[in-house]
């Protein structure tokens, strides 16, 4: 990281300086963090995303966007997994700032900024109306839903079925796990 970003630093600040680094970097609201690489599995699961999601999505007003795009959220910067948009983006935007449906493929190094850093800042967000966040060594997550002034959250099982009805769409959970391999556990851990 920069020297010069040791310090806490306001939005605008972070986007110009992010805007000249080589790596990626979301910001929690003063400092940035460098984002790291994923797993085959976590990949895997975000392509998925993109053929399910975005196919269902073809033709129709709201949009999917991979991970390429940040979005803004609470006064931090975030590059989630998939998202999914119902405002215009232009071609040169490169944060988007009205996120409707969110998915992030959870890693043992991010469950805890995704379960509960990222999803605070998303449930402050008026616009995200869905939080999914998807497991990427066995088939489930976890779900959150605005519904009237409560943020809501569901387990998701595997046999789940995701109802987004805020952008027109369902799709089996399974779906995107097609052609995910998931690690294999010895049987004395699965006993436990």
């Amino acid at each position: 990281m920069n020297v010069a970003l040791a310090r806490p630093v306001s939005l605008v600040e972070f986007l110009e300086w992010e805007d000249r680094q080589p790596l990626r970097y979301e910001f929690d609201g003063s400092r940035p963090f460098a984002m790291t690489g994923g797993t085959r599995a976590h990949a895997g699961i975000q392509r998925n995303l993109a053929i399910s999601i975005g196919g269902r999505l073809r033709g129709k007003p709201c949009q999917f966007y991979g991970s390429d795009l940040k979005i803004e959220a609470a006064g931090s910067i975030r590059y989630s997994d998939g998202f999914v948009v119902c405002t215009p983006v232009s071609p040169q935007d490169k944060v988007v700032r009205e996120p409707v449906v969110i998915f992030e493929v959870m890693s043992d190094s991010s469950w805890r900024t995704d379960t509960i850093t990222k999803n605070r800042e998303y449930a402050a967000t008026p616009s995200v109306q869905r939080y999914i966040i998807l497991a990427q060594d066995e088939i489930g997550g976890q779900m959150f839903e605005r519904v009237g002034d409560e943020w809501l959250g569901h387990v998701l099982a595997a046999d789940a079925v995701l109802r987004m009805p805020e952008i027109g769409i369902e799709i089996p959970l399974v779906e995107l796990y097609e052609d995910v391999e998931f690690p294999t556990i010895p049987p004395e851990d699965a006993a436990r």
